[in-house]
């Protein structure tokens, strides 16, 4: 890799970030007092990301081990003076005379911007960028998280530039769009194809189709909120308030274990208390977090034996409980709703119960907890506010 000629500070052509360079002797300057900066030689020993230190003309004046690495090199003077497009081989480093930073491509580029915004402004920039990479006739995509950050030494103007390899991540990213968007043609067109078996049925086998055609309806329903949840914050999600009955509720629960996994040679019995009670609430949510709890109490139960479902109203409340006879081991009582804690002994990573809170509580401002004890077994409850509207719907729905 060899450094580029170092000419003065005259003024040359750019087409964005400034395109001089400072002359052999004043880099060197440059490089002594930065070598012989404490801060400096602590942050280039202690931060574990890539990180290189850069004078006022983007010049690399010092460079950590993990920078040198990820270029592949172990002397870091055949990085010092080149900019850092150049050291990491960027196919555009040369498409103008001023070198890295000076051409048409490196106006939309994210490092060069937070470089030259960083000076600009006089503050952090952090910027995404995505660069081809060429070294030994191999190119390689990269897509970097960049932060800018200015510093002062000496009374020199430098600039802090932390890197960040996002290149994976930014490929799963890219990848769960794709699976999201084939995943749902699959199932809008398995919705398609029930409602024309259901025009279609014999009396014989129409229980079954419905049941198909309700569960495809809330497949697509899932995919698309889980879409929704994984692009954005979840703080963004609005859940679609609508009316409806523990009546409904429990008909949807008992089509989707009907033939659950679960669900085999264990029974469940929805109590059938209440069914009449009316609330205002995200049906599918509610839905998610009551298939959470039975799923985790099924696979808790012994062949042979079965659970409970029930709903009653408390006061303000709509509460629904799900027991099943096993108790919780001693060890995971208090971590039941971390993330990654499971209460299975070799399978499961916790999701189901963290889920519970996350749709539950969060976005259904509801509360969920449980009660555990050998006598007594494992009864988990969701509870959900009820307004006085819903209360006086659930009366008029008894009447």
């Amino acid at each position: 890799m060899a450094a580029p000629a170092f000419i003065s500070t005259v003024p040359m052509k750019t087409n964005f970030a400034p395109a001089q360079r400072l002359n052999r002797e004043a880099l060197d300057a440059d490089i002594s007092a930065v070598s012989v900066n404490p801060v400096i030689d602590s942050l280039l020993n202690t931060v574990s990301g890539l990180l290189a230190v850069l004078n006022e003309h983007r010049q690399i004046l010092a460079i950590n081990d993990a920078f040198l690495k990820m270029l592949g090199i172990d002397d870091a003077d055949r990085a010092l003076g080149l900019r850092p497009g150049e050291a990491v081989g960027c196919i555009h480093r040369d498409a103008a005379a001023g070198g890295c930073g000076t051409s048409v491509f490196c106006t939309t580029c994210g490092a060069a911007i937070a470089m030259a915004a960083c000076l600009n402004h006089n503050e952090p920039i952090e910027k995404e960028c995505a660069i081809t990479m060429e070294a030994n006739g191999i190119k390689r995509d990269l897509f970097l998280r960049v932060r800018a950050c200015p510093i002062s030494v000496d009374g020199r103007r430098l600039i802090l530039l932390f890197l960040q390899d996002i290149t994976r991540q930014q490929q799963w990213e890219a990848l769960g769009r794709v699976f999201f968007h084939d995943l749902s043609n699959i199932i809008y067109g398995l919705v398609g194809s029930t409602e024309i078996l259901l025009d279609k049925t014999t009396d014989g086998n129409r229980e079954m189709v419905q049941r198909i055609y309700r569960l495809s309806l809330r497949l697509a329903k899932e995919v698309q909120m889980q879409k929704h949840l994984t692009q954005m914050a979840g703080a963004d999600y609005q859940p679609m308030i609508q009316p409806m009955t523990v009546q409904r509720i429990f008909d949807e629960l008992e089509a989707s274990f009907a033939n659950h996994p679960a669900a085999m040679q264990r029974s469940i019995l929805f109590i059938d208390q209440h069914l009449a009670e009316s609330f205002n609430s995200d049906f599918y949510l509610v839905v998610r977090v009551l298939t959470n709890m039975m799923t985790n109490a099924l696979e808790a139960t012994d062949k042979g034996k079965g659970i409970k479902v029930w709903a009653m109203p408390e006061g303000r409340e709509l509460s629904f409980y799900v027991w099943n006879h096993q108790p919780i081991a001693e060890n995971v009582v208090n971590r039941v709703f971390q993330r990654n804690i499971s209460t299975k002994a070799k399978s499961g990573r916790g999701l189901g119960t963290y889920s519970m809170k996350l749709f539950g509580e969060t976005f259904l401002k509801g509360r969920i907890d449980f009660t555990t004890s050998e006598a007594q077994g494992t009864t988990f409850c969701f509870r959900l506010p009820v307004s006085a509207a819903d209360r006086g719907s659930a009366i008029l729905s008894q009447a």
